[in-house]
């Protein structure tokens, strides 16, 4: 089998993408801390996930100057971290300005080195919270980028549940046995998750929607399921 990178938040998505490059690849999990609120619990996420599907290879990097920079409420304490309205139009605070370009490029240096065909990230278009770089057009430019800037030059950007709605891909998960009780998603509580921000809210309705438990401990835990 060949090796792919798969960058790894320690939420729902990258797991169940996680699980589906097993299938056909042996896997190196990739990591990347930003001074996001909930760093040290997605953190103990990733590590257990690397551990569940016992990853080849696994890396983790800090890229601080993210939360340095600022303009998101995920990275500057100022700015609060809203509550989740489905109804809301534009990009909501917790967008990070251009954090998906830094992810890849540090995944594309690291796949290019273990001489990785591909690399998977769990974007989410239609039913994400209207982020510019979780759009499939953005992965195919940088996919061109990677063509022209590299000397291995074949890796390919998968994004297998980049057309899915959080349902099909709790639905998904369960069919490939993806260990959720071991991820986290909320944007700013490590103890329990919060259930009104907009990851938990996308993650609630999913699981609401596919008629499944969700197996993490909510302070709130609101029925989102005709939102």
């Amino acid at each position: 089998m060949e090796l792919a990178v798969v960058l790894a938040s320690g939420g729902m998505d990258s797991c169940v993408v996680t699980a589906i490059a097993r299938r056909s690849h042996r896997v190196a999990l990739l990591h990347i801390s930003y001074g996001q609120r909930t760093e040290r619990r997605e953190l103990k996420a990733f590590s257990e996930i690397a551990d569940y599907y016992q990853a080849e290879h696994r890396l983790v990097i800090s890229m601080q100057h993210l939360a340095t920079i600022g303009g998101s409420s995920l990275t500057d304490p100022s700015i609060p971290v809203t509550r989740a309205n489905f109804r809301a139009g534009g990009i909501p605070t917790s967008y990070v300005p251009f954090r998906n370009a830094n992810l890849l490029s540090a995944a594309v240096s690291w796949a290019e080195t273990l001489k990785a065909c591909a690399l998977y990230i769990g974007a989410v278009e239609e039913d994400s919270s209207g982020y510019p770089d979780c759009r499939r057009e953005f992965y195919d430019a940088f996919e061109s980028v990677i063509a022209k800037g590299t000397r291995h030059s074949g890796i390919r950007i998968d994004t297998p549940v980049i057309g899915l709605s959080k349902r099909e891909i709790v639905l998904k998960g369960i069919e490939l046995h993806a260990p959720f009780h071991l991820t986290w998603s909320c944007y700013q509580r490590e103890d329990v998750a919060c259930g009104i921000c907009d990851s938990c809210a996308l993650r609630l309705r999913g699981f609401q929607q596919a008629g499944v438990p969700d197996p993490l401990p909510y302070a709130e835990r609101p029925d989102y399921t005709a939102a």
